[in-house]
């Protein structure tokens, strides 16, 4: 597998459900998704119980606390932002971070409720040291979270090829941080392309809202 391990997902949404959802709280695993222990079922980990892996630590967490600190801190690369009429996240972990990725699907699956439709949407898991998206019919994912307005659940194989074709911008957005980041270590300055508004929408930063 990778080093590297990936969330991402494209929700229609208005602006006001978009900042409406940072503050909404993480809640417990058996809160948001119907199946949580079903999370690897069909997928490349098939057979795997993730089930002692929601047990986690979301005191004071929404999604701006959260995705506000990994950023500050470092911790991966982000992409999250509201884009033409949708929140659009692309992330990277460092390495199998339970906590981080589970934390990240847990806020992803709370964006259901106020989503601009009725259909499902989806989050999907995967591990790839390039950080793309693959083809797909890639043997290699984790895991797919559909999200519904009603609530989210986890899903078997299912075919993807429209939900990679709307992540595609957040793909190039993600390769265009990666690069300059890249130039930023090269010219040993500071770090501040993980914060510029084309990759993470300034309300997540702003923790006086949240």
């Amino acid at each position: 597998m990778s080093d590297s391990f990936m969330v991402a997902a494209r929700i229609p949404r208005a602006r006001e459900a978009f900042e409406r959802w940072l503050d909404t709280p993480v809640p417990e695993a058996a809160d948001a998704i119907e199946n949580p222990d079903q999370m690897y079922t069909g997928w490349f980990w098939d057979g795997t119980s993730p089930q002692d892996d929601w047990n986690l630590d979301r005191e004071g967490k929404n999604p701006r606390t959260l995705f506000a600190e990994q950023i500050d801190k470092g911790q991966g690369v982000a992409v999250l932002r509201h884009r033409d009429g949708a929140l659009e996240a692309y992330l990277l972990h460092w390495g199998f971070d339970r906590w981080s990725v589970h934390m990240a699907l847990l806020a992803l699956a709370v964006a259901g409720p106020h989503k601009a439709d009725g259909g499902d949407d989806h989050a999907i898991f995967w591990a790839e040291t390039s950080g793309s998206l693959g083809p797909p019919d890639w043997d290699g994912r984790l895991a797919c979270l559909a999200i519904g307005r009603t609530g989210a659940r986890f899903t078997g194989r299912t075919d993807l090829t429209g939900v990679l074709a709307a992540l595609g911008p957040a793909e190039d957005a993600f390769f265009a941080l990666v690069e300059r980041l890249h130039a930023e270590e090269e010219a040993d300055g500071p770090h501040l392309s993980p914060r510029e508004p084309e990759f993470v929408d300034p309300a997540v930063l702003d923790r006086g809202n949240g």
